[in-house]
């Protein structure tokens, strides 16, 4: 048997989100963010892959997901797990780089890190970012202090490795994409944008990112709904704004993706 439960929250501080989640007996599979994801796993552990390895975390790890990373996510015991995640946009972290050092852009040199200290900060800006009764100077002064801490600790100059498909990143499709949601997409559209046969294109993105274009596709479209459902878009609007013509065609992809109906994001 395969479950999960989660919770997705806005809160008063620009740009951060919350997730509150917990898996039993359940295997996510290999998926992406278009944001970054701090998870803080509360109780049980986790199994998960990333770049190319196999990795388990738990309470005092702080698990670093950037944005565009394949990875996916596994139980390891019936009791499961249960975990915090803050979600942000690269260009929030990007900015509070460029205050405290000029760096312009973001990376980090681990996915898990394990300080018990600013993990268990972090456990508690959760709870006042959930907490609407708390004062909202002491929400932006704590997150900005502790993501600072996080920047300054562990960023590195140098970017993560980006698949290469053909002449095109993995980013430059993403883009082409994004900008194509809406649209019929083949894979001879893909191939020729990369220089490759259909064949050849097939072959390098799915050894570049263990999914198959269809698929990395379908998840695009499903980060996007959620990032327009954040904004307050209508459940209705989003499915024709990311490609889906059928509305319960796109409750059913999105509740399999992330737990929930796109009517309970808030």
């Amino acid at each position: 048997m395969t479950m999960h439960t989660a919770q997705y929250h806005s809160s008063l501080v620009a740009d951060i989100s919350l997730i509150d989640a917990q898996y039993h007996d359940f295997s996510l599979k290999r998926h992406y963010h278009l944001d970054f994801h701090f998870g803080l796993i509360t109780q049980g552990e986790q199994q998960f892959y990333y770049q190319g390895g196999k990795y388990r975390t738990g309470p005092g790890h702080i698990q670093i997901m950037a944005p565009d990373q394949v990875h996916d996510a596994q139980t390891l015991a019936k009791q499961g797990f249960k975990t915090k995640i803050f979600s942000l946009p690269a260009s929030w972290l990007d900015s509070l780089g460029d205050e405290l050092s000029g760096q312009k852009e973001i990376w980090f040199r681990e996915h898990c890190i394990e300080n018990h200290y600013l993990f268990n900060q972090l456990i508690r800006l959760h709870s006042l970012l959930n907490d609407p009764l708390a004062a909202t100077l002491a929400k932006e002064c704590h997150s900005l202090t502790l993501f600072s801490q996080l920047i300054a600790q562990y960023s590195v100059t140098t970017p993560l490795k980006v698949a290469t498909i053909g002449r095109r990143s993995l980013y430059q499709l993403r883009d082409y994409l994004m900008d194509n949601l809406v649209h019929k997409i083949s894979l001879q559209d893909l191939a020729q944008l990369c220089g490759l046969s259909p064949s050849q294109l097939l072959r390098q993105f799915k050894r570049s990112t263990g999914m198959t274009p269809y698929a990395w596709l379908a998840r695009l479209r499903l980060e996007q709904a959620l990032c327009l459902l954040k904004a307050g878009q209508k459940s209705t609007q989003v499915a024709h704004n990311v490609g889906f013509y059928d509305q319960p065609h796109f409750v059913n992809a999105f509740r399999q993706a992330y737990g929930l109906s796109p009517s309970q994001i808030k």
